[in-house]
């Protein structure tokens, strides 16, 4: 990245954002970092798979095809086409329904669903080939993590807001100006659109409204370039102007941490893949449950009290106390934390509905638990004291924060997962196709032959 003279100051930073990400070509790509991107991809394609059946996706789809338009979309899991905006809608929120899609701490958020459903639904709607795709996806996917950054934490933490919407909308806008190859000024205009349209609330966790934010964040980042493309106009200083989106809506903006050296020299390679279907500030908790019960073998009517040591955001993102829905309990640490006590399988998406909730082991395990919030210590981070009824205690303890260094061996473990994910709506040769031409993404010609069902297969109805 260029020096940019007044940075400092926070004069210039959408410009110097917006350049970076502009001038990113295929061949400035390692390998490495491709092939993350490809993993992205068939990440959020299986999690949307999977998720089409959701009911808050049926309620979505039947708005998008009451208002009509111009069906140049695909709807993962559906036979349905859509414009492209309202497949962006759509899309997203299916594959963020499950809450079962990819993480980055540096938004912090979910940063392939905010920007793939309307990156792809552009694509499938211009023809453009996969090595397009994946040079965009990587420039608005560098660029929302950049933005995260300069407004953390008070933008999440402290104010509440879900940053998959709100700077989820800045990824979408890049990735999809970049696929349109957007003049400079119109590539900093489509960021100012889609800043003034960035929003999404934490307190909506648990119910509909969070899914819902994934897919306002790709069709806000959609229609900002499309708008900028026909000559729209916004200011070109969006994020750090005086009452411009960094500004008011953090206390904690800093323009320099746009531009810290990430880890692996790109950000896209501290993605972090889910692998239990639910809030990703769970996992250590659940990790650190099976733990103890692979090492110690006990049964739940033996267990006396859980003491449960994390960090104290964690108390605003994912604890509500008593889940009475499957959706409730992606939410809840208590109840996860029973589940992984319990041997309960949280990679299944079963696993999360209004019947585990009330089972009256888990609440017993659930009610049992007590949460120890502190500061200091990462939000990925959680450590477990168990005590049984014979007096016995035991420790066990996990960091979900720590990224794959073998990614040959996550392709694999990804690809089980979308396997287990689409075989039931799509069937096996469909699922199998779909992983090998996902993985050959930067040599397919033209995106739409891994985004069309095909009509004599099973689809998800």
């Amino acid at each position: 990245m260029n020096a940019i003279s007044d940075i400092q100051a926070g004069r210039g930073l959408t410009r110097a954002l917006s350049e970076q990400a502009r001038d990113l070509r295929l061949e400035d790509i390692p390998e490495t970092v491709r092939a993350w991107a490809r993993q992205c991809v068939l990440d959020y394609i299986g999690c949307g798979i999977a998720g089409a059946s959701d009911e808050l996706v049926t309620i979505l789809l039947a708005e998008m095809q009451e208002q009509g338009g111009n069906e140049v979309a695909s709807v993962l899991g559906h036979p349905a086409r859509l414009p492209a905006g309202s497949a962006a809608i759509v899309n997203g929120a299916a594959s963020h329904a499950l809450d079962f899609d990819d993480v980055n701490l540096a938004m912090p958020g979910h940063p392939s669903v905010a920007i793939l459903p309307a990156l792809l639904a552009l694509a499938e709607q211009q023809g453009s080939s996969g090595a397009d795709v994946l040079t965009a996806f990587v420039a608005g996917y560098e660029l929302q993590c950049r933005i995260g950054r300069t407004i953390a934490p008070g933008h999440y933490d402290g104010l509440g807001f879900h940053a998959t919407a709100t700077v989820g909308s800045f990824g979408a806008a890049a990735a999809c100006a970049h696929l349109l190859r957007l003049d400079p000024d119109r590539f900093a205009t489509a960021l100012g659109i889609a800043g003034t349209q960035a929003a999404g609330l934490k307190s909506m966790f648990g119910t509909m409204c969070k899914p819902l934010h994934a897919g306002k964040a790709a069709y806000h980042g959609l229609m900002a370039a499309k708008l900028a493309a026909r000559g729209f106009t916004s200011r070109t200083d969006v994020i750090e102007c005086g009452q411009g989106f960094a500004r008011t809506h953090s206390a904690d903006f800093n323009p320099n941490r746009a531009f810290d050296t990430p880890p692996g020299e790109w950000w896209i390679t501290s993605n972090l893949f889910k692998y239990h279907a639910s809030c990703y500030m769970t996992h250590a908790a659940i990790e650190s449950a099976r733990k103890l019960r692979d090492q110690h073998g006990f049964t739940p009517d033996q267990v006396e009290r859980i003491d449960v040591r994390l960090e104290e955001s964690c108390d605003r993102i994912c604890n509500i106390p008593t889940p009475r829905t499957g959706l409730e309990a992606k939410f809840s640490l208590r109840l996860t934390t029973a589940m992984g006590l319990a041997g309960i399988d949280t990679s299944r998406l079963s696993t999360y509905s209004e019947a585990v909730a009330a089972d009256p082991v888990l609440i017993g395990l659930r009610d049992k638990v007590s949460l120890d919030f502190r500061s200091g210590i990462p939000n990925t981070f959680t450590e477990i004291e168990l005590s049984l009824q014979n007096g016995a205690k035991f420790t066990a303890r996990h960091d979900a924060g720590i990224p794959a260094t073998d990614v040959a061996h996550q392709g694999t473990r990804l690809e089980a997962k979308f396997a287990a994910l689409v075989d039931p709506v799509l069937g096996t040769a469909r699922t199998t196709r779909l992983i090998a031409d996902i993985g050959r993404l930067d040599s397919l010609p033209d995106v739409r032959g891994i985004l069309t069902t095909e009509a004599e297969e099973k689809q998800c109805v």
